[in-house]
């Protein structure tokens, strides 16, 4: 049985739900195809989920460089290996055979032996052909393997990193890791080591055969060969190596541009900035363009000077040999066979060239994987960490100081206690340091200078998952996934049931949106939310956030960026949420920080007045001033301030 399980499967009675339940925009198989589409199903094997590991820390500190890349699969390198070996000398049979044909048969008039020779002739070329098609399917397997793991290894370590590491590196550069990068590492290893190996082994038994078959005239040929073509190729490879980088550096840039763009296409397009986008791009464009231009002419020098040593080699061996085969000091067959030999032999030589250029690649990107591999978590998970047990919600900051860049401190000295199930407020001007406050309670970053702990818990001794795992987060621009709305209210605990998911919209009021949504809990949400107002996309990130059962919750500005209609219904929604939880409220309206059990007001990282709504307005500080703009501002507007 297949992944439909029990109940008729995917194409069963259930294949609405399944389908729905797998994001599939399939509504069922036609009743005429139903009994054929169950028989193809019933043998299918069972796929259970995936046991995947998850570490906070890399496992593996060493550098990634290829060569251990490869080495978790010494076995089928082995065996590739050998069908190398297999494929060259029955590629290299044809050139003897030929000798001996002419020689033995053609010279002696010995039809018999020609016969023998083509027999053989024909053995040596299906053997080529079985041993080669063999070596590309075992290699093209393991190719997509060793993409598999890499992919799945780069995606683990950016889950890994820490906020930071995204505010620095842009998404574009990012997105090149995973595809690009892993795609020229992937030909590379199925297009140009394997044929590396097969290429320089057949130039090494070609070298042998030839100095058998006749030591002066190969010797001619090592000599008059082996230098041009040495040298040409140094040069190569330098001027590959810097050119190649470059390349990887450029479609870099041009993904990086590209995603930027798309992310912000609705404010390109309210800025009638879409020509002037499209000026930019084709620049970035137009570098990666001449980047790869100047590739082509290294290629095109390279490539027609090694065309120019081969033919100059030919004439050589031709000359010098015919001079031999006239003197009776060689056989035409030898000379015959030493000319197929000469071709095989420039053949490779070229062929490892562009070779070559599918290494620098490949190479480029290894380092470029290196990179980001090599990148440690700036927020580590300690070495001893131990799970934080259910906490009460008590949360402590012991001077605590902070600056996202060195030198530039965002809080100073700061000192609080936020008692367990309490709501507190931090409001102030942009860049005071609100949100900065959230953030390490959050454990996003780590303080400079003193301690954040929770019920007495260091945060920097406790496991990052029981952490996260009590902790709930609601943004100023709340993230949905492209999924059905059960998918994103269950995102932190996605192991639940419809109840309970139902039960979190009920709480937070989403279930009037419910009641009109063709397919409630199975329609589908798209990207980030478009289909949804934002008032909807708040409600449902807070529903999201009462169904993970946090203790301690984080809000940052959720109400800021709402019509007075959906912030009235995402400040009764949390009424519900915040109950019985320690909550911190990062506050531009002061109709939200009122509403806190205390209030804190952060001017240049510092906490400069701490108190209820009604003390700070009494004391008649920055507050009480802040207060009465807002009074002012909503008397204009014709908007009602909430009692007291």
């Amino acid at each position: 049985m297949g992944w439909g399980g029990p109940g008729g499967g995917m194409f069963g009675p259930n294949a609405a739900s399944t389908s729905a339940a797998n994001r599939l925009p399939f509504a069922g198989v036609p009743a005429e195809l139903r009994e054929k589409a169950e028989r193809i199903e019933a043998r299918e094997p069972v796929h259970p989920a995936p046991d995947v590991p998850f570490s906070h820390r890399r496992s593996d500190t060493r550098p990634f460089t290829l060569r251990r890349f490869l080495g978790s699969h010494k076995g089928s390198m082995a065996m590739a290996g050998v069908l190398v070996v297999a494929e060259t000398l029955a590629l290299q049979v044809g050139p003897l055979l030929t000798k001996r044909g002419i020689d033995e048969g053609i010279g002696n008039k010995d039809f018999g032996v020609l016969k023998l020779v083509a027999a053989w002739y024909l053995v040596s070329v299906v053997a080529a052909v079985v041993t080669g098609a063999a070596r590309v399917a075992l290699t093209g397997r393991v190719g997509e393997k060793l993409a598999f793991e890499l992919r799945a290894r780069i995606f683990a370590q950016l889950q890994r990193l820490s906020i930071d590491f995204y505010t620095e590196e842009k998404t574009g550069r990012l997105l090149t890791r995973m595809t690009s990068d892993v795609e020229a590492l992937s030909q590379l290893f199925q297009d140009g080591i394997v044929n590396l190996a097969v290429q320089g082994l057949t130039v090494v038994v070609v070298t042998v055969i030839l100095f058998r078959l006749q030591p002066e005239l190969a010797l001619v040929t090592v000599v008059g060969v082996v230098p041009p073509m040495l040298l040409l190729t140094l040069w190569f490879r330098s001027a590959s190596d810097r050119a190649y980088n470059v390349v990887r550096d450029r479609i870099a840039d041009v993904l990086a541009d590209l995603s930027e763009s798309l992310s912000g296409i609705r404010l390109v397009i309210a800025a009638n900035r879409r020509r002037h986008n499209l000026v930019r791009h084709r620049n970035i464009v137009g570098t990666y363009r001449d980047a790869n231009v100047h590739t082509a002419e290294v290629n095109a020098r390279y490539g027609p000077a090694t065309d120019l040593v081969g033919v100059v080699g030919q004439i050589l061996v031709l000359a010098v040999g015919g001079h031999l085969v006239l003197q009776g000091s060689i056989s035409l067959g030898t000379l015959a066979a030493f000319v197929l030999y000469l071709t095989t032999f420039f053949a490779p030589i070229q062929q490892l060239v562009q070779l070559y250029t599918t290494y620098q690649s490949g190479q480029a990107a290894v380092v470029k994987i290196r990179e980001l591999l090599g990148n440690d978590p700036t927020v580590a998970e300690a070495v001893g960490a131990v799970d934080l047990p259910p906490v009460e919600g008590l949360i402590e900051l012991d001077d605590v100081s902070f600056g996202y860049l060195d030198g530039v401190p965002v809080l100073r000295d700061v000192t609080l206690q936020i008692a367990a199930g309490e709501t507190m407020a931090f409001v102030g001007t942009t860049g005071a340091g609100k949100s900065t406050i959230a953030k390490l309670v959050a454990r996003f970053h780590d303080p400079t200078t003193g301690t954040v702990r929770i019920d007495g818990h260091d945060l920097r001794d406790v496991t990052l998952t029981s952490l996260r795992r009590q902790l709930g987060l609601v943004p100023q621009e709340p993230f949905l996934f492209a999924g059905t709305m059960r998918d994103n209210v269950a995102f932190a605990r996605p192991a639940t049931n419809d109840e309970e998911v139902l039960d979190a919209c009920r709480a937070v009021g989403l279930d009037d949106l419910l009641e009109r949504l063709p397919d409630r809990l199975d329609t589908v949400v798209h990207e980030r939310g478009v289909s949804l107002s934002s008032g909807e996309r708040q409600l449902l990130a807070l529903a999201r956030a009462f169904h993970a059962r946090p203790r301690v919750l984080i809000l940052d500005e959720a109400t800021s960026n709402l019509d007075l209609d959906s912030e009235s219904k995402v400040e009764r929604a949390l009424d519900v949420v915040l109950e019985g939880r320690t909550a911190i409220v990062i506050a531009h309206r002061l109709a939200t920080a009122r509403r806190a059990d205390r209030i804190a007001v952060v001017e240049d990282g510092r906490i400069e007045e701490l108190g209820s709504h009604d003390e700070l307005v009494a004391a008649g500080g920055r507050y009480a001033r802040m207060y009465r703009v807002w009074e002012e501002h909503a008397g204009e507007t014709g908007a009602t301030p909430l009692p007291d």
